[in-house]
């Protein structure tokens, strides 16, 4: 129960549910932006009452009777997916990306100031002794 219970408390598992919900929530926030603006303006172009029926290439069906395909639902399902992908990068992953580019912008400055690694001494060292014991 215990290892349920870390598993469950630990950040980056609430820090998921923290993003799905909001993701679920943007993504109502797009769809009827969507909906609601761009498919009317797109329908509107083709002569239709949504980009939904927009774009109907008429099949005949083996019962006489005609079906269609729209390619309108394919274009608006694109539509959405290319401003959430937009709003995604331009809100969410350029500012973390420039965030993270500043810190580690400041860790080289303080790196530079701390002086050598251990390591870095200890090479320096193992080069001095190796000069050392040339003849």
């Amino acid at each position: 129960m215990k290892g349920f219970r870390d598993f469950i408390l630990r950040g980056n598992v609430i820090d998921l549910a923290v993003a799905v919900v909001i993701g679920a929530a943007f993504t109502t926030i797009v769809n009827q932006i969507v909906n609601a603006v761009i498919n009317p303006a797109i329908g509107a172009l083709f002569k239709a009452d949504s980009l939904d029926k927009a774009l109907g290439v008429p099949l005949p069906t083996t019962d006489g009777g005609t079906t269609y395909i729209y390619f309108g639902a394919v274009i608006g399902a694109v539509i959405n997916f290319l401003i959430i992908a937009a709003v995604v990068y331009f809100v969410l992953v350029l500012p973390v990306n420039k965030l993270r580019e500043r810190q580690a912008a400041k860790k080289g400055i303080a790196e530079e100031e701390a002086g050598p690694t251990e390591t870095q001494l200890l090479a320096e060292i193992r080069d001095l002794i190796a000069e050392q014991k040339r003849p």
